[in-house]
């Protein structure tokens, strides 16, 4: 059955090259049926942020009406990016199925590498400026959110 569910995620994701979108493509499945599926749409919807997996757990979770996929499983052509990868916690997903790697990726010109080399910096220490600024008020969000009796944990 993994087989068949990841043969469907390239699939789709052969599709989305055809059809003008980049070559990935990610389904998510619930007791044995697919609920969500998605291509990469980076480009066609001009967010950094469309990736396939990133588009499935959208759908997944608008279909489901909820913001955790607990008993749900990701297949996706390629291996997760950082981004995807830190969704898919959020997202609590059950399991995630893999075609290619992100070597593979970064063969064909998809390279995270200098993401993965990103994280462990310190902030300061990034090819980005990020810089920690001290407020007075800066915990108040979370003091709001600490008085809330009734708030909704994720």
């Amino acid at each position: 059955m993994h087989t068949a569910f990841l043969q469907q995620a390239v699939t789709l994701a052969c599709d989305n090259v055809a059809n003008g979108g980049g070559p990935f493509g990610a389904l998510i499945v619930k007791d044995g049926r697919v609920i969500a599926r998605s291509g990469n749409r980076v480009t066609s919807s001009l967010d950094p942020t469309a990736h396939a997996e990133i588009m499935a757990i959208r759908s997944a979770c608008q279909y489901l009406a909820d913001f955790q996929l607990t008993d749900c499983i990701l297949y996706t052509s390629c291996e997760p990016c950082p981004m995807c990868l830190g969704a898919i916690y959020w997202a609590r997903l059950q399991a995630v199925y893999f075609a290619c790697n992100r070597f593979d990726a970064a063969a064909a010109g998809f390279d995270d590498s200098f993401i993965y080399d990103e994280i462990p910096k310190p902030p300061s220490d990034r090819s980005i400026l990020m810089r920690h600024m001290q407020l007075a008020d800066a915990g108040s969000p979370f003091d709001a959110w600490n008085r809330l009796s009734d708030k909704t944990r994720y």
